[in-house]
């Protein structure tokens, strides 16, 4: 379990940085589409990490917002961190995207704040 957990948490560091790469770049040649997916997928595989750790289970097409919520039953402390911002949060992750600035800055905040709040508390 521990391997997959870590192959979890590394995907959603390297999509992370990906999307913070490509949300930098001048904004012509920034492809919104690459910043939504990936804060996504960064979203979803911190989450995936955290309860596959945890032992607890994943089912198939889970919701970044059902993945969510397992945590927060796990530990509560999981409130503090908001992924209300994430427009997505309630449909499979394949199913939708942004491309307005504002919202897909929101979630790369999101998946930013995730990965700060595992680093506070040693979980990566």
């Amino acid at each position: 379990m521990k391997t997959r957990s870590k192959a979890f948490l590394d995907e959603a560091e390297k999509k992370l940085n990906d999307a913070k790469e490509e949300m930098f770049k001048p904004e012509e040649d920034m492809v919104s589409y690459s910043v939504c997916k990936n804060s996504q997928i960064a979203i979803e595989n911190f989450l995936k990490g955290y309860l596959t750790q945890n032992n607890i289970q994943i089912k198939k097409n889970e919701t970044i917002d059902t993945l969510y919520n397992k945590c927060i039953t796990f530990n509560k402390n999981f409130k503090s961190v908001d992924l209300s911002a994430t427009s997505c949060r309630h449909h499979i992750i394949d199913s939708r995207y942004c491309s307005e600035i504002p919202k897909i800055s929101a979630c790369l905040d999101t998946a930013d704040a995730l990965d700060t709040y595992f680093r506070k508390n040693n979980i990566i």
